[in-house]
């Protein structure tokens, strides 16, 4: 019986409704590892992950059996139901519609974790909105600004 293999990785970039920074850095480790279990538990395998106070970096090398958007759209589900369970806000938290989701090969995986872990450091030098829209470029994907997050200026 033949088998299916695939070696896909994936970094998902997704915001907090309305931008705000929402997530505190005393929560950012719990969230952080509860999304985690979720992506182990759907199959995938999670490589690198950062939740910044307004948006999140998750890179993932991808089960054969899942989708991008299946995948992504169980984590946000998820996490946003457990983090009202947790009680971190007097008022609901939800992620905002839409994610971005961008490919990697294998050898580029150790430079992306690393991107991913150093956000701190990295949104001192570039806001959000300067990082989501080189990625787009990067990865030379055709967008509407009308679709884009809702950009917050700080």
């Amino acid at each position: 019986m033949a088998n299916s293999y695939t070696q896909i990785y994936i970094q998902y970039v997704f915001a907090v409704k309305g931008r705000e920074n929402l997530i505190q850095e005393k929560n950012r480790d719990q969230i952080e590892k509860y999304m985690c279990g979720i992506v182990t538990k759907s199959g995938s395998k999670p490589l690198s992950i950062y939740c910044n106070p307004d948006h999140t970096h998750l890179l993932v090398g991808l089960d054969t059996n899942t989708s991008p958007a299946e995948l992504v759209g169980k984590v946000k589900a998820s996490s946003s139901k457990w983090i009202n369970q947790q009680s971190f806000f007097r008022w609901k938290f939800s992620w905002q519609l839409g994610y971005g989701a961008f490919s990697y090969s294998k050898s580029q995986i150790d430079t992306v974790a690393k991107y991913i872990l150093n956000q701190e450091e990295h949104h001192k030098k570039r806001s959000f909105k300067e990082e989501y829209l080189d990625l787009l470029k990067e990865f030379d994907i055709d967008y509407n600004e009308a679709y884009l997050f809702d950009w917050i200026d700080y």
